[in-house]
């Protein structure tokens, strides 16, 4: 028999890029996700869909029925750093109850591994740059805050229940299946980089860059780009040390991009131009924000087997030509 897994906000974008990597390897996978943000037609052929949220304890109900679940994947949260900044009780309330709600299924129906997509958003004032694991946590929204929160009570749940988890601090998730099957469809979308294809293929008006007067080489911001292919396999790579003990693990390259980089390299791949004007700056918005990864590769020996920020757009506007309008 196949293992079994269960992924809430499957729907999403990094969500079905690791059902995708599921299905790939033979497992059996429960998608429970609301379709709030997400797209049913993002959940990957032979993945089962229970529509539903992890704050509603039927929908928990009725998903926890297709196990028993080897482990856990929480994905669904509301994740506009921006839009929490406008919404802090909104975005803390159902974040944090909702991953609450899926805790106490999993200890409730003995699941012993759980993985949350957290993220790096809880380094807003980071000591020093690469960000490892030892860096204070400070969240820079209410969206980082619930992460945070959560990160926490993952830790009790360990210590008096034994569910062992894996937080996993995502810096800049971006590109698409490498061979077309997923891709990025927010709505409304908010990442640079389908922001700047979406620019270059004429589908929105000029990009804003926010702000060009930072104190980094070309005076915008600097981000690590991971490929949403190498996430994915990040969370199957945390599986077996979950056996034993609960992990937290910062993901990116190691490399950062700044804004113009990102265009500069967007304008290679797809051969336009990408228009694009100056705006100010948004608040809260670090200069530069880059990931250590040692800890993970030394531990599991997991390596980014996409890390060149061109084949991450180039995956990227790959999936987009073939889906012009997303998922619809």
């Amino acid at each position: 028999m196949s293992q079994r897994y269960l992924v809430t906000g499957g729907a999403g974008f990094v969500g079905s890029h690791l059902v995708l990597a599921l299905l790939r390897g033979g497992a059996s996978v429960t998608v429970l996700d609301d379709l709030s943000t997400g797209h049913e037609a993002a959940v990957p052929k032979g993945a089962r869909l229970v529509h539903g949220s992890v704050a509603d304890p039927d929908a928990l109900g009725r998903a926890f029925a297709e196990g028993p679940f080897e482990a856990v994947f929480h994905f669904a949260s509301l994740t506009l750093v921006g839009e929490s900044m406008r919404e802090p009780v909104r975005y803390i309330a159902a974040n944090v109850a909702g991953g609450a709600a899926l805790v106490e299924a999993c200890i409730r129906h003995r699941v012993a591994r759980l993985v949350l997509s957290s993220t790096a958003n809880l380094f807003s004032e980071p000591a020093k740059i690469p960000i490892d694991e030892d860096e204070a946590i400070i969240p820079g929204s209410p969206y980082g805050e619930s992460k945070a929160m959560l990160e926490r009570l993952l830790f009790w749940a360990d210590r008096i229940h034994g569910l062992r988890s894996a937080c996993l601090r995502y810096f800049n998730a971006a590109g698409a299946d490498p061979d077309g099957e997923a891709g990025e469809d927010h709505r409304p979308e908010t990442h640079l980089i389908p922001l700047v294809l979406d620019a270059a293929a004429g589908r929105r008006p000029p990009l804003i860059v926010f702000g060009d007067d930072y104190p980094t080489p070309d005076g915008t911001c600097i981000r690590d780009y991971i490929h949403v292919a190498d996430l994915a396999t990040a969370h199957l790579a945390v599986l077996e040390p979950l056996r034993t003990r609960s992990v937290r693990y910062n993901l990116g390259t190691g490399t950062g991009h700044s804004v113009r980089e990102v265009i500069a390299a967007a304008e290679a791949v797809t051969g336009r131009s990408v228009p694009h004007t100056i705006g100010p700056r948004r608040e809260g918005d670090p200069a530069v924000l880059i990931a250590a990864s040692d800890r993970i590769r030394r531990e599991l020996g997991w390596r980014p087997r996409f890390p060149a920020l061109e084949t991450i757009i180039a995956h990227a506007w790959a999936w987009r030509q073939r889906n012009p309008h997303g998922y619809r």
